[in-house]
């Protein structure tokens, strides 16, 4: 068994990921690419992270490969997460998560409609969601584009109230709006189109799919078909990884990961004491880049590509990760994560060393850390979910 240590897994990351200077992207659609998917649980993270891979990269270039372009797509994928994808890739995704996602919200939101008393039984919520669902996917076919609030204006029944954590301290009831339409676009019949604010808003419009995508054509790829794609994508942007790795990027079951990992005949090989796989022929060491530094935001696809993360996280965990496993911007030299970044209200970016990384690469830092400052040109991004470094470094 070929052994691949954590020097070579960390050279890997630098060209592949297209962090080392010498290897960054051309556009927002090449650095998806590289890391297969772009986090976009927080809205910001996915201009950061092209603008951490394509030097030069602006906002509008983003905006404009997602909502003129269409080259990307935001849309619900793994583990229930919201990503910005390549657009080639989204069928795939589909298939081979999301559609099981839509299985489990949709009886899980029926649940919901008998206990808030909508209908009375599993068989009548279930009538009444598809009627409404087809009511509003109408509404929004006429519209051509439209906002949650439009769209309730015309389907009434969107502003029925759930009742959530009913007797609890934290109970609420809100409008089933928002879970119709994630249903919707859960079953691919529906797309978030541009947000309703700034680049930092995490509201948008809503299209129909197939006025996103009229040319779309060829078809539809079985779950199993599916799942061996995305893990060969996997593979070439995060291998070596183990089946642990795989199974938690995907949020697929073990057997599900196991088949994938066989049908795209994925090779063992030895990291450090564990089993780890890559693609056939890819066992071979990565050309050597120069010594680079990056910053990248939270949720960036890179630390969250990986369940096991000691050869490139080390010590740092308690630092840069919150309580539910979320990380938080992260500074980067050769392949390791080496300190964390925020940003106070004056909006300079403000970074901490965690440990030594000599007076060269520190150079590198502080210039890097200058970058990002002009870049973010004054506005201040608060992520989501907040590190404890974070919040230190964002005081004041």
């Amino acid at each position: 068994m070929v052994r691949i240590g954590a020097e070579e897994r960390r050279t890997r990351l630098g060209r592949r990921h297209k962090l080392a200077s010498s290897c960054q992207a051309a556009d927002p659609v090449e650095a998806a690419r590289a890391v297969v998917v772009l986090h976009a649980t927080d809205p910001a993270t996915v201009h950061l992270s092209v603008a951490a891979r394509v030097p030069g990269s602006d906002v509008a270039g983003t905006e404009r490969a997602l909502y003129d372009d269409r080259a990307l797509i935001r849309m619900l994928g793994m583990r229930r997460t919201v990503f910005v994808a390549p657009t080639e890739l989204a069928q795939v995704i589909q298939a081979a998560c999301t559609d099981d996602i839509a299985v489990k919200q949709r009886k899980l939101l029926v649940k919901h409609l008998v206990e808030a008393g909508i209908e009375g039984d599993a068989e009548a919520a279930g009538q009444w969601l598809r009627a409404v669902e087809e009511s509003t996917a109408t509404a929004l076919s006429l519209r051509g584009s439209a906002t949650a609030q439009e769209l309730s204006q015309d389907e009434p029944r969107l502003r029925s109230r759930l009742a959530m954590a009913a007797g609890k301290t934290y109970a609420a009831q809100p409008y089933v709006t928002s879970r119709v339409l994630f249903q919707l676009a859960a079953d691919g019949r529906i797309v978030r189109g541009r947000p309703l604010g700034t680049w930092l808003s995490g509201q948008h419009q809503w299209s129909p799919a197939e006025a996103w995508f009229p040319d779309e054509t060829g078809e539809k790829p079985s779950a199993d078909e599916a799942r061996a794609a995305l893990a060969r994508a996997w593979l070439e942007s995060f291998g070596p990884g183990t089946l642990a790795d795989l199974q938690w990027w995907t949020g697929w079951g073990l057997g599900q990961t196991r088949k994938a990992l066989k049908a795209v005949e994925a090779v063992e090989v030895e990291l450090d004491g564990a089993v780890g796989y890559v693609l056939p022929g890819d066992e071979a060491p990565e050309v050597e880049v120069e010594p680079w530094v990056a910053f990248l935001p939270a949720l960036d696809p890179t630390p969250m590509g990986w369940k096991e993360r000691d050869w490139y996280l080390g010590e740092h965990k308690s630092r840069l990760f919150d309580t539910t496993g979320n990380i938080g911007p992260t500074v980067w030299a050769d392949g390791r994560i080496v300190g964390g970044w925020g940003q106070p209200e004056s909006g300079e970016v403000r970074y901490q060393l965690l440990e030594d990384v000599g007076s060269e690469t520190a150079a590198l830092i502080d210039r890097e850390a200058d970058r990002w400052t002009k870049w973010l040109s004054g506005v201040r991004v608060t992520p989501r979910f907040r590190s404890p470094l974070e919040k230190i470094l964002s005081q004041g």
